[in-house]
């Protein structure tokens, strides 16, 4: 028996794509946040330098962004 492909084992269009995307990208969004954010914070308090907070936010969203475009964006 030849094994079905992807598209024959799934359904065209049953609007699941769209709502899985509505939740991963803020999830990913958040997530990038919540993880280089604190981890910018935990960096700030250990070393007294202010600065590792905001940077940390600003590259949490960079890279859920970029995530986002590498799954979605093709």
């Amino acid at each position: 028996m030849p094994a079905m492909s992807e598209q024959e084992r799934r359904p065209e269009d049953d609007g699941r794509d769209f709502a899985n995307a509505a939740w991963s990208i803020p999830s990913y969004i958040l997530s990038g946040i919540i993880l280089y954010g604190g981890g910018g914070w935990l960096l700030s308090r250990w070393t007294g330098v202010a600065v590792f907070t905001p940077i940390g936010v600003i590259v949490g969203v960079v890279l859920a962004i970029y995530l986002v475009y590498r799954k979605y964006g093709r």
